[in-house]
């Protein structure tokens, strides 16, 4: 069982952006490994259950050996450099499309305090956490960054165009602007458009009072979908986290499996 959420073909791109460990020289108990550990975390990931509910049973670590190890990892930057990874993969195989992107922010409830959360209007002003998420035209995530739920949509648009790694391909310079960018109302400021436009990038971002919804919806639906495959993990529906770092290398390890599914299924 141990193995079974981990497939072979993901762990081998995996293992080698591992920090090695180097053993106690005064001994101790017999160290759980890497994979039993990953697996444990995707466990938690997938499940939603608390790390205290983790049953050792299966073959994972405890608790509290995975979540260091989750903690230890993404200091390190292996969930970074897996889900970058995995998209130059993705852009050698052309499986991105660079022909247009789609951003949006989405809110979580979060239940405890911690940064990135704030009152969320739309809730009556209970805590939330937002996700703001740059996708390509088929919905494969390029950009996360994270806000509290009171931050407007449209105020890391700059960050998120700025983050998109640059991605070599068989020939040619990288690759990391897309031809166009759309978004719905909430990003109709002239900022939001000169920020595209300094950038490359066409605007195709909806004018509140004249364009109507639906008719960027049949590029823009994309950006909700990857939103569902996220919550599709259930650690990541509702924050629980009061540590961001802990919800951020979560939230980067489902983007990386989201592409990791991309480039072994290409649906």
């Amino acid at each position: 069982m141990a193995t079974s959420l981990l497939p072979d073909e993901l762990w081998y791109i995996i293992q080698p952006l591992l920090p090695e460990h180097t053993p106690d020289p005064r001994g101790g108990r017999p160290r759980v490994s890497d994979r039993q550990a990953l697996s444990g975390i995707l466990f938690v990931l997938m499940t939603g259950i608390p790390w205290r509910h983790l049953p050792t049973s299966l073959g994972f670590g405890s608790g509290p050996t995975c979540w260091r190890r989750l903690k230890k990892w993404h200091e390190a930057g292996v969930w970074q450099q897996l889900h970058h990874e995995l998209l130059h993969r993705l852009h050698l195989a052309d499986r991105i499309d660079w022909e247009r992107a789609c951003v949006d922010g989405s809110s979580v409830k979060a239940k405890k305090r911690g940064s990135a959360v704030g009152p969320n209007p739309t809730d009556r002003g209970r805590l939330g956490c937002k996700r703001h998420l740059l996708t390509d035209g088929n919905g494969v995530p390029l950009v996360v960054l994270f806000s509290g739920a009171n931050m407007h949509d449209s105020v890391p648009l700059t960050a998120l165009l700025e983050a998109i790694p640059k991605l070599q391909g068989t020939r040619g310079r990288p690759r990391h602007r897309p031809n166009k960018l759309h978004a719905d109302k909430a990003y109709d400021y002239e900022r939001c458009r000169e920020a595209c436009v300094v950038r490359g990038i066409s605007p195709r971002i909806a004018r509140r009072g004249k364009d109507s919804s639906t008719r960027l919806g049949r590029h823009r639906w994309v950006v909700e979908r990857t939103f569902a495959w996220l919550n599709h993990a259930k650690r990541l529906a509702v924050r629980y986290e009061r540590r961001l770092d802990i919800y951020c290398a979560f939230t980067l390890l489902r983007c990386a499996m989201i592409c990791f599914k991309k480039l072994m299924l290409g649906f």
